[in-house]
């Protein structure tokens, strides 16, 4: 009632930080925000088999309960020692069992993936042929933190311009309380993103929440692609797409502007390796 008498629509209380949306109110403008409900699939987890405490099975299964059509796991690729990070041979073995997993579902699919390391000399952690095969690769940056802007930069842009990296993983680096984003030109990385079809990551893990909000809604600005995803370590942690979400529609993001609403035959074809050739079916 108070809206309509200052002749604005109803202005929701994520966008309510004095960034415009007075003037969109009064326009017409609003954009009308992504919701959780909106999300087809989580595209960052991890398994037993690195970090996670929850089997392929049991995060396949957590995530249909919730609702999902597709999940990626994305299991840390080699340069993670720590975390018993994949070569090629153990993460093609991965991709042999849910080709098995996915031979007898009905109605849900994981996708092939990995998370990838960008090296600290800009390289990536697996070899392109081993990238070609999967249907979804996150690149994400764990070491080298403290390297000048110019270098993480160019780490970050090589990486968005890869063939076979379809988005860039909670791209900032940061860590809440405990570390900050490492230092690069964001604005470069972005541009770099658009220009070849790589999607940008909202990390709703309630450690991360990366990309910040008003990053995410600099880079839509600029025309960028999104996926949201929980970067979950057990089934327990797939509700977190909520934070996720939360992070989208403080950036003002919309369904359109998120590949992950989309159908799974949509999603895969707004992936950057379909241009490429890389989705197989």
């Amino acid at each position: 009632e108070i809206y309509a008498k200052l002749g604005l629509d109803w202005i929701p209380p994520e966008l309510r930080e004095a960034r415009g949306e007075i003037t969109l109110a009064r326009e017409h403008r609003l954009p009308r925000l992504v919701e959780l409900t909106d999300i087809r699939g989580d595209l960052q987890m991890h398994t037993s088999a690195t970090d996670g405490k929850g089997t392929i099975d049991e995060m396949a299964h957590a995530a249909r309960a919730l609702g999902y059509q597709y999940i990626a796991i994305t299991d840390h690729s080699k340069r993670v020692t720590m975390a018993l990070g994949f070569d090629a041979k153990r993460l093609r073995e991965q991709w042999k069992t849910i080709d098995e997993w996915n031979a007898t579902s009905r109605g849900f699919t994981i996708l092939k993936s990995i998370e990838l390391d960008i090296l600290e000399n800009g390289k990536l952690d697996l070899p392109d042929d081993v990238l070609a095969e999967a249907d979804y690769v996150v690149a994400t940056v764990h070491y080298g933190l403290n390297q000048t802007e110019k270098e993480l930069t160019r780490r970050l842009v090589g990486a968005a311009e890869h063939p076979w990296v379809d988005t860039i993983g909670h791209p900032t680096g940061r860590m809440l309380g405990k570390r900050e984003s490492y230092r690069f030109d964001f604005d470069a990385v972005v541009r770099a993103c658009v220009a070849h079809g790589c999607a940008l990551e909202l990390d709703g893990h309630p450690e991360r929440m990366d990309l910040p909000d008003t990053l995410a809604a600099a880079a839509k600005k600029q025309g960028a692609r999104f996926v949201l995803s929980t970067d979950s370590h057990q089934p327990g942690n797939l509700p977190f797409m909520r934070y996720a979400v939360d992070l989208a529609r403080r950036a003002g993001l919309e369904a359109g502007d998120i590949l992950n609403t989309r159908p799974l035959t949509e999603f895969r074809s707004g992936l950057k390796r379909a241009a490429t050739g890389g989705t197989r079916r």
